[in-house]
């Protein structure tokens, strides 16, 4: 598992994201793996979600159909160990610098048959910071090819502007309006798929999403999200929830960075009162 190299980070200040193919080693791969395995057979149990397992339309137990773990970290001491400890804090450091802090983790399934499409969106309007210096690192947990839905990314948006996600009415969707998607340059998108173990990371301002899981097969992507210590977060959004906000490496600031740029606030949700981006997309946009 190697440490980002001076083209990674060249590329990463141009591009806004990583793709790095089979990263992850299979000894990880295969601690987390078992974790991911026990709790979708736990889901066969149940009808409603839970705190630490939501499920997908058409549930059964004989099809699973999950959407998330959130804040896996909270959920497993395995899932914790990785997300606080794990070598994805090592690339976390390598792009943010020597104070890094978690703000949250999550496995997103995508479901096959049926996992849902996630709309073009930036993440930096759900969680806005004081600065512009948070990023998000994804494993896949299996193979991933064009079939299953991989994440797709717009090479240089972290760059553009920073979409309300709200529609023309002012209520907060989660995703661009349709005019704001259609002004996207098509050449910039890259459909980040990749063998079990690649790792992808992406600046909270890069517009991001991914097409339904048509194929029979489950694509999960394990996310962390990390800071630099000294973008603070502005909201009470991750308040109640175990271990968010904590420094993995490094210490606290001794002053908080603010960009010029303004970044747009979410709903004020509340100590928890936020549930998934599936449940506002859905909800908002059908």
């Amino acid at each position: 598992m190697r440490r980002l190299t001076a083209d990674d980070r060249a590329q990463y200040e141009r591009d806004g994201y990583l793709c790095l193919p089979a990263w992850l080693d299979d000894a990880w791969l295969d601690r987390l793996t078992a974790v991911m395995d026990r709790f979708v057979e736990r889901s066969r149990s149940l009808v409603v979600s839970t705190p630490d397992l939501l499920l997908g339309p058409g549930h059964t137990a004989d099809r699973p159909m999950l959407r998330r773990i959130p804040q896996t970290v909270a959920f497993d001491p395995v899932f914790e160990d990785f997300g606080l400890r794990g070598p994805v804090v090592d690339l976390a450091e390598d792009l943010l610098g020597a104070d890094v802090r978690f703000h949250h983790s999550k496995l997103n399934f995508k479901s096959g048959g049926g996992g849902e499409e996630i709309r073009w969106h930036q993440d930096i309007p759900f969680w806005p910071h004081s600065n512009y210096g948070p990023l998000t690192i994804g494993v896949y947990l299996c193979d991933v090819d064009e079939a299953m839905a991989p994440m797709g990314v717009f090479a240089g948006s972290h760059r553009g502007p920073i979409h309300a996600l709200r529609d023309e009415a002012g209520a907060w969707t989660g995703a661009l309006s349709d005019a704001e998607a259609a002004r996207l340059e098509g050449s910039d998108l890259r459909w980040l798929a990749g063998p079990r173990g690649t790792v992808t990371i992406h600046n909270c301002r890069v517009v991001h999403g991914s097409r339904a899981n048509t194929s029979p097969r489950m694509r999960p992507l394990l996310l962390h999200t990390y800071a630099p210590c000294d973008a603070l977060p502005l909201t009470r959004i991750m308040d109640p929830v175990k271990l968010a906000n904590v420094i993995v490496r490094g210490g606290p600031p001794a002053y908080a960075r603010f960009d010029a740029e303004p970044c747009p606030m979410p709903p004020d949700w509340g100590a928890g009162e936020y549930s998934s981006i599936f449940s506002v997309q859905q909800e908002k946009l059908g």
